[in-house]
């Protein structure tokens, strides 16, 4: 009997026991587990609550959309024949274009008067319909072609992705108040962390049952429809007026000069491109030691995902809580501790059951480092001109994310693959080392 499987219906059984927990009986319960607490009686506090629940959904169904993608991006290139070097070139084209989408993301952000509707062009809406490229493009391309096809569409999306990402942070700001973002984020991401928990499984299934590549055209359909959903439901968000009015930099005191006189920004920018290099040197290539050293199969893959998603639930419920109390350097300092222990653990999987207890261990330790991180990047830039220099810390994570995958591809070519977990080991704990010497002070109130 496949050791998996057990785990999944033990993984799903105890999801349903933690949602039920954080939901509560009543109605009032779950209103506040999908809008967060109320924080005042004005108009704008009732405005900002609507937003909140409407954003709450959209997330969830989002992720309903991402579970028939995320774990799936590498094995459905595999499955085109992509060779190893065409996996790195994916993941680091991918983060170069996510890098170019950033500044004249940022730019949209600040110039433009409704946020909602960059958002909805850039991720919602382009970027949902290249999904239904991707899954056309091996129909129409012969093999060798539709590879790097499906590269350039992937990139594409990320680029797309990105040009709105600051907008839609700037939106989260103003939507979710200082006081509750460890809580409502909290929430909303045991939603999503839920979504694909139940549909990964799901969407492996379908692959496996359709067989490769076009049960891997039929997920990335799925995915787009069901986005376009999620960007209908996110259409409806009230955007409220920003918290205070968008200020011009003075002179001489552009983004340059912003990092000069913020330090703690500066060093928690810099610490993310070394992170991010260093999480990138492997992390392209978990999924390809999965299925083709280990004889993963799409089943496996979505179950594994769904493990990983459990884990992530319950570390936002015990994340969010600690969040309110201890902070987000905290949370940051600790999972980077724990995160630095994940391609150890990788480097001697014998089998994927044992990819089962690394996504147990990861998922919880994401959670809590995606969560505080998160709320770290929101407290450290100020709400003028916050776009830019939210693309400038995303611009240092994404070239280190970039530049890993490369760096990884040529030492795959050198050593064997569990010297790349090894090295990537050794990267993540550098990095959460400088983390804890140049990123100083709480900053979270």
């Amino acid at each position: 009997m496949n050791p998996i499987k057990p785990m999944f219906f033990d993984a799903t059984r105890s999801a349903w026991i933690v949602l039920r927990g954080g939901l509560g009986r009543s109605r009032r319960d779950l209103d506040d587990f999908m809008a967060g607490p109320v924080t005042g009686p004005d108009e704008r506090s009732l405005t900002t609550r609507q937003g909140r629940r409407l954003l709450w959904l959209d997330g969830l169904i989002s992720s309903v959309s991402e579970a028939f993608v995320t774990s799936f991006v590498h094995p459905f290139a595999i499955s085109l024949g992509a060779t190893n070097g065409q996996i790195g070139m994916l993941s680091s084209l991918t983060s170069m274009a996510a890098a170019l989408g950033l500044l004249p993301g940022a730019r949209l952000g600040d110039q433009v008067k409704t946020r909602k509707r960059v958002v909805m062009l850039a991720g919602g809406g382009a970027g949902r319909l290249i999904l239904f490229a991707v899954a056309a493009a091996p129909l129409l391309l012969p093999p060798p072609i539709a590879v790097y096809v499906y590269i350039m569409l992937i990139a594409g999306r990320g680029f797309i992705g990105q040009l709105g990402y600051p907008a839609w942070l700037g939106l989260m700001a103003d939507l979710a108040p200082a006081a509750i973002r460890g809580r409502y984020f909290s929430g909303r991401n045991i939603a999503i962390a839920l979504a694909g928990l139940l549909f990964a499984p799901l969407a492996g299934r379908l692959i496996d049952l359709i067989g490769p590549p076009a049960g891997y055209q039929v997920s990335f359909l799925l995915a787009g429809i069901i986005g376009l959903i999620a960007t209908a439901i996110f259409s409806r968000i009230p955007e409220p007026p920003p918290l205070i009015e968008e200020a011009a930099e003075p002179a001489g005191h552009g983004l340059f000069g912003f990092l000069r006189q913020h330090p703690r920004f500066t060093a928690f920018a810099a610490v993310a491109f070394i992170w991010n290099l260093a999480i990138n040197v492997a992390g392209p290539f978990f999924t390809v030691h999965l299925v083709r050293n280990l004889g993963a199969t799409p089943t496996e893959i979505g179950i594994l995902a769904t493990i990983q998603s459990l884990s992530t639930i319950v570390g936002q419920r015990v994340w969010g809580r600690l969040h309110d109390r201890k902070g987000a350097l905290w949370i940051v300092r600790f999972s980077g501790f724990m995160i630095p222990c994940l391609p150890l653990l990788w480097a001697i999987a014998p089998a994927p059951w044992f990819v089962g207890l690394i996504y147990t261990v990861g998922g919880f330790a994401w959670a809590g480092h995606g969560l505080a991180n998160f709320n770290l990047l929101l407290s450290l830039t100020p709400a003028a001109q916050r776009g830019r220099y939210v693309a400038a810390y995303q611009m240092a994570a994404f070239a280190g994310a970039a530049l890993g995958p490369l760096i990884g591809g040529a030492l795959l070519d050198l050593f064997a693959i569990r010297t790349l977990f090894l090295v990537s080991a050794c990267g993540r704990l550098t990095a959460t080392v400088l983390f804890l010497l140049t990123v100083r002070g709480e900053t979270e109130k």
